[in-house]
């Protein structure tokens, strides 16, 4: 990417860079929309476990996620009609390409005219939540604890690190003198351009792990930890960045045509890039299935005892409307989790390993004693998140980019790596409901004996949940 170098002719006369960044970031407003539907629709309070209420100034009106979909679809059509009129402009004429390249730009003026519009249309108080959100993670206070929506959208836009890199690019084109059809070259600090916008979501995020674990009453090192995993993109990045010198290296020895080849394995600086990258794909992948998903079989140590037979729990989840406070309030929703004794959605006894004691696993190996989803999505969910993961740091290397033959398959990489978030989100929301819900059990154990203390106003939703030490607690299913 650092000469002009031409695009695939066919793709981008049909469907160019700035209209390929507009349709990911659509793409991801929809994707992020449907994760509130959905976890709605599946009985998550998704506005108390996002922290929501604790910092909208309107907490008592509830969020409109069984609209949500339908209000993220103003955006993807608005793309949709301005590539549309494209389209017919063009009608796919590599000559007409660079005549009309002034629709993306006007097609983008107007979506960021519906983003911040003053006027009540359109979500208007979503939509300042959303913008209120990016100034906390941009420029959010040191000394506050970071909220746990901050902390997702943080983290769904380290997915669209290349797209903030295409919009860079997207300007040149079609400034004037660009094209639509030509990448722009990149030429003295202007290579670092990109590299430095693709950084800054994962500093956006190295920034909020560091303020969590300085805060006073942090007292693990794991906000260090997940920093680290943050830190581990930039050498990625900007290594990628300095493959323009492996290049020259090369051509100097082999002549031009070792710029043809992307594999440079007798260089160190590419060699370098390519442990990076390795690096970052599986301490990403070990972190999000350990950490952010809280699945056990990457893990060390087992957090619970495995040793007898148990008996179901039902734990409680917290929902943020307003319930009585009396036993009365509860009410149960099984999981897929299937019991000893065959109950559950019908799963087979076999999904539950023998352990060394010769009895059997109060959950299936590798998972958790709490889960909400079906059985057969977390193994699924697991193998697609390390397939993606490997293929998403190549991603971050924008030296790839530049190869005539990779826009479309970048393009579907792309879109993978919104799934792949897009999955992301719900076993991250789950496991937030589950952890805090252990918590609350944990440090007040005497609201499963009766009603709610302290005149706190919750429905509490029971979810199916397998416990070893139970049994020696002597708990029961709640009535």
């Amino acid at each position: 990417m650092d000469d002009s170098t031409p695009i695939e002719a066919p793709f981008s006369a049909s469907f160019p860079l700035p209209f390929r960044a507009l349709f990911l970031g659509g793409a991801g407003i929809l994707c992020w929309a449907t994760n509130l539907h959905g976890l709605h629709r599946l009985g998550v309070d998704v506005a108390a476990a996002l922290d929501l209420r604790a910092h909208d100034a309107h907490a008592r009106a509830p969020l409109r996620l069984s609209a949500a979909p339908p209000d993220a679809l103003v955006l993807a059509r608005a793309v949709f009609f301005g590539w549309a009129v494209f389209r017919l402009c063009t009608r796919g004429d590599p000559a007409l390409i660079d005549v009309y390249k002034f629709l993306p730009a006007v097609t983008a003026l107007a979506l960021l005219m519906i983003v911040i519009s003053p006027f009540n249309i359109l979500e208007k108080r979503l939509r300042d939540q959303f913008l209120l959100a990016i100034r906390r993670c941009l420029a959010g206070p040191t000394n506050m604890s970071i909220h746990f929506s901050d902390v997702v959208l943080a983290d769904i836009f380290t997915s669209f690190a290349k797209v903030i890199g295409d919009v860079w690019l997207s300007l040149c084109m079609i400034m004037p003198g660009g094209s639509l059809l030509i990448f722009p070259s990149q030429d003295g600090w202007a290579r670092l351009v990109v590299p430095f916008l693709m950084s800054i979501p994962y500093l956006v995020r190295f920034r909020q792990c560091i303020i969590e674990y300085m805060l006073p009453t942090t007292t693990t090192k794991r906000p260090l930890y997940n920093a680290l995993k943050y830190a581990s993109s930039f050498p990625v990045i900007f290594l990628s960045a300095a493959q323009r010198i492996v290049t020259s290296d090369l051509i100097a020895q082999k002549g031009a045509s070792a710029e043809e080849n992307a594999w440079h394995g007798e260089h160190p600086l590419f060699r370098l890039w390519l442990l990076s990258v390795v690096v970052n794909s599986l301490y990403s992948y070990w972190w999000d299935v350990t950490n952010d998903w809280g699945l056990e079989f990457l893990q060390s140590k087992p957090k619970v005892s495995r040793q007898t037979i148990p008996r179901p729990l039902l734990l409680p989840t917290l929902h943020g409307h307003s319930s009585s406070t009396d036993g009365s309030s509860m009410h149960a929703r099984h999981s897929s989790i299937p019991l000893q004794n065959g109950t559950g959605n019908g799963h087979a006894d076999a999904d539950f390993s023998p352990n060394s004691a010769g009895g059997q696993r109060a959950y299936p190996w590798g998972l958790r004693p709490t889960l909400l989803f079906p059985l057969p999505a977390y193994p699924l969910a697991v193998f697609a998140n390390l397939v993606l993961r490997l293929t998403w740091s190549l991603k971050l290397s924008a030296h790839l980019h530049a190869h005539t033959s990779g826009a479309l398959v970048f393009f579907w990489l792309e879109l993978a790596e919104l799934v792949r978030r897009w999955v992301w989100v719900f076993f991250r929301v789950e496991w937030e409901c589950v952890r805090r819900a252990g918590e609350r059990a944990e440090h007040a154990p005497d609201r499963l004996g009766g009603g709610l203390d302290g005149g706190e106003e919750m429905e509490m939703e029971g979810v199916l949940v397998f416990d070893s030490e139970a049994q020696e607690k002597g708990r029961t299913e709640l009535p």
